[in-house]
């Protein structure tokens, strides 16, 4: 069975640092690209941040210089760290996992809630 555990999320206020991390269980964490996505409210699931498995990483542009993705191959771990942070960064974190060699399979967390307010 496949699981992907987000920890991590909760309140912090504008201009704070908060950690959020995934436990990958069930498959092979090497073979996978992992990523973080985000859901604002009113808003569409988007990338934040991908990292590979030879560990290149790529940032959407709101978050450059404020996040740091990276992972843990041996404890199967993506964490995401995020500096500076901003009202609209609030928003439901979901860890992605992507297969990249046949099967292109994907799996999903349940996601954590990051709220930034005063």
């Amino acid at each position: 069975q496949v699981q992907l555990v987000e920890s991590g999320g909760g309140s912090v206020q504008p201009g704070g640092s908060l950690s959020i991390s995934c436990v990958v269980s069930g498959i092979l964490f090497d073979e996978y690209e992992m990523a973080w996505y985000r859901v604002a409210p009113g808003s569409v699931r988007d990338l934040v941040a991908r990292i590979g498995s030879d560990g290149t990483t790529i940032y959407v542009e709101s978050v450059k210089g404020r996040s740091a993705i990276s992972r843990d191959n041996a404890e199967k771990t993506v964490t995401l760290q995020m500096n500076n942070l901003k009202e609209e960064d609030t928003a439901v974190y979901y860890c992605h996992a992507h297969r990249t060699i046949y099967p292109f399979e994907s799996y999903w967390g349940q996601g954590t809630q990051v709220t930034v307010s005063s």
